[in-house]
């Protein structure tokens, strides 16, 4: 099993990808964090609100990767699996390991590395940037709050877990254009339109809670689309069992349908 992690951590790690898209990770995070930052700083200013001292403002800027960027992550996480069927690697990888199960486990641990790698790189550009946006404004940097912290720490599981959605979700639908269109298409249009739209009806309202990007949300207890009014969040344990869920729930179908064909 320890060849088969070690084989998938290089797999990694001998590309470009990786890296390419944590820097695109950081532009957007930083973007968004920046313009945002300054907008609910000045913003409350000009509203006479004085100084922003809102503990849940300052999260939703630390943690801005969690509602705008875990996109980055998650396609990383399913190209680690689609990208050997597109250049038809995965023929050698099971020839050397003919146990498909550990192979599909050894890329869920592969990965983890990477993920924590981006969850860390995520929220401190957003941390970098908002504190300089309060700094500037003269505004406190809530460092002193306990709650601040407890969701930057949680921050950087939740970017990390959507990571592991990749990698089940890659195992699942393995053609690469359809796995980054579907990504693309549901993170950034399906979803945010879904949890606007349900919450104006009341019966289904809470149903947008249960969406990945609403659950990997709910463990920093803050985002841009709550504030917003977009749904309301689970508590931080039920959000990190839904996002392992889907997780989970993706890598059982592709172990028991693409994994279970022959692949030639």
């Amino acid at each position: 099993m320890s060849a088969a992690i070690i084989s998938e951590v290089r797999k990694i790690r001998s590309t470009r990808l990786w890296w390419i898209l944590m820097l695109i990770m950081v532009v957007t995070v930083a973007t968004f964090a920046g313009f945002l930052a300054f907008a609910m700083v000045y913003g409350m200013e000009d509203a006479g609100g004085g100084e922003v001292d809102n503990e849940g403002i300052a999260i939703s800027i630390y943690t801005m990767g969690v509602s705008l960027a875990y996109v980055f992550p998650l396609v990383l996480g399913a190209l680690s699996v689609t990208s050997e069927f597109r250049h038809r690697t995965i023929d050698a990888t099971l020839l050397l390991e003919p146990s498909r199960l550990r192979v599909i486990a050894a890329k869920f641990i592969a990965i983890l590395p990477f993920a924590l790698l981006y969850g860390l790189v995520s929220i401190a550009t957003g941390m970098a940037v908002g504190m300089g946006a309060f700094a500037i404004a003269d505004q406190p940097l809530m460092l002193d709050n306990e709650a601040v912290w407890e969701s930057i720490g949680l921050g950087v599981v939740a970017l990390a877990t959507w990571a592991l959605i990749g990698v089940g979700f890659g195992t699942a639908l393995t053609n690469q254009v359809v796995v980054i269109v579907a990504v693309l298409g549901w993170t950034q249009f399906v979803e945010p339109l879904l949890r606007v739209g349900l919450s104006f009806f009341e019966p289904v309202s809470g149903v947008g809670a249960y969406l990945p990007g609403a659950a990997g949300e709910a463990l920093v207890g803050s985002s841009f689309y709550s504030a917003a009014g977009g749904s309301d969040l689970l508590p931080p344990w039920a959000g990190l069992l839904v996002l392992l869920g889907y997780a989970l729930v993706a890598a059982v179908i592709g172990w028991l349908t693409t994994f279970r064909r022959d692949i030639t």
